[in-house]
């Protein structure tokens, strides 16, 4: 099967799709359309309501079964077919009926999936060549069951649809023998619906490519900010919890109330950040700033080390995007987190500093032992997975992340992007 179209092409067939629509309404759309029966009020005039029909309807919805179906009914309506049938080539390389008409349930059941060589409804001898065939008997036999009463009356019609140079699958029309001789001049208009159908199939595929796609991405941020908040401040309590098993051993009792007390104040934290997950998703705009959030995670850190921290700010007043000022304070939420588990450090400072020309730069560090391991190799999997998601929110913003660390030298992050004033939101420009 041909590979499906990129995405950036979803802009080039909404563009053509319009296109037709307009030259449909303006040049050859007649004031009112025939009734049913084409043969008797103008074939090539009701053929072209067809494809308006299909253009129409691409551009009103984004369900392609819709717009199978209703296609079905009209082109069937005009000619006045007794069924017809649209079969995609899945992935399994085999037809799938996806929309039909004229056929009873017991027909699509056994019509649902077919090997594309098997029946006369998927043969498309050439790829732009619409297939008259005079007889449906091969039809009826591959399926188990007669389509019809008369079969002997009845020939059928198949137009392959199609995508550029992919092949999609094609649309079957079962009509009286008598009329399939005369259909043969609408050729080229039966070929002209079913590329449009192939466009309105792409599309369709296109915009479910990119609803996945929208929801792997919003999984992952997830994923990322529980990592950030809730499971920093789980992994504190269970941290804290074995030193108070150590503690109950020992007999400290002083001691004992002062690890209690930490515990009590992780889980508050740990509610907390719940809570502000729950807001920031239901409200993922709203923002507090980059100096506030710094600071409350500034508190926290002292709340839960011994670590004596510094915060240096220089940094200007003009707000920030909130997509930029979320992903700054996480990876400064990180780089702490890091710190209080691994560092053993003695002194960390932060240091946040921004100018006028819009560069910007946020600096952790720490006079610790350094990071135990290099990227790349062997470690605990959660290191690597917070290393990979603070360079991943650095990319986000357009930043660059660097991590500096040597054993016994303690370990340095800094953060730097660039976003001048006339980049920013009109509704936050100083």
């Amino acid at each position: 099967m041909a590979d499906t179209p990129r995405p950036d092409d979803s802009m080039v067939e909404s563009f053509e799709l319009q296109r037709l629509d307009f030259d449909l309404r303006e040049d050859r759309m007649p004031s009112e359309r025939p009734d049913k029966g084409f043969l008797k009020n103008g074939g090539c005039v009701s053929m072209l309501g067809v494809l308006y029909d299909v253009a129409a309807s691409i551009n009103v919805t984004h369900d392609v079964n819709e717009v199978l179906l209703r296609f079905l009914h009209t082109l069937t309506d005009i000619i006045g077919a007794r069924a017809g049938a649209v079969r995609l080539v899945g992935a399994d390389g085999d037809l799938h009926l996806v929309a039909s008409v004229g056929m009873d349930d017991d027909l699509v059941e056994r019509e649902k999936v077919m090997p594309s060589l098997v029946c006369a409804c998927g043969s498309v001898e050439e790829p732009e060549k619409v297939v008259f065939l005079s007889s449906i008997s091969g039809c009826a036999k591959a399926v188990g069951r007669d389509f019809f009463d008369d079969m002997r009356d009845v020939c059928l019609i198949v137009v392959p649809l199609r995508h550029r140079a992919n092949h999609l699958g094609v649309y079957n029309l079962y009509v009286d023998a008598s009329l399939c001789e005369e259909l043969r001049q609408y050729e080229e208009l039966f070929t002209s619906i079913g590329r449009f159908l192939g466009m309105a199939i792409v599309k369709a595929r296109l915009d479910e490519e990119t609803h996945r796609l929208s929801l792997m991405e919003e999984r992952s941020l997830l994923a990322n900010e529980l990592h950030d908040s809730l499971a920093q401040t789980l992994a504190s309590v269970r941290f804290q919890v074995r030193v108070l098993d150590e503690t109950l051993h020992e007999g400290n009792e002083a001691f004992l109330w002062q690890v209690l007390e930490k515990i009590e104040n992780s889980l508050d934290e740990a509610n907390a950040e719940l809570r502000e997950l729950i807001a920031h998703f239901r409200a993922p705009l709203d923002s507090q700033g980059v100096i506030s959030g710094v600071e409350r995670a500034v508190v926290r850190f002292r709340r839960r080390s011994d670590i004596q921290i510094f915060l240096q700010k220089d940094w200007p007043e003009r707000k920030l995007p909130a997509e930029y000022e979320l992903q700054i304070v996480r990876i400064v939420q990180e780089s702490l987190a890091n710190i209080a588990k691994h560092s053993q450090a003695k002194t960390v400072r932060v240091l946040l500093r921004g100018d006028k020309s819009g560069e910007y730069r946020i600096l952790i560090e720490d006079d610790g032992i350094g990071l135990s391991f290099k990227e790349g190799q062997s470690g605990n999997p959660g290191d690597h997975i917070g290393l990979s998601i603070m360079r991943d929110r650095a990319r986000r913003i357009g930043g660059e992340l660097t991590i500096e660390s040597e054993p016994g030298e303690g370990t340095r992050v800094l953060l730097k992007f660039h976003l001048p004033v006339e980049k920013l939101p009109v509704d936050i420009r100083p």
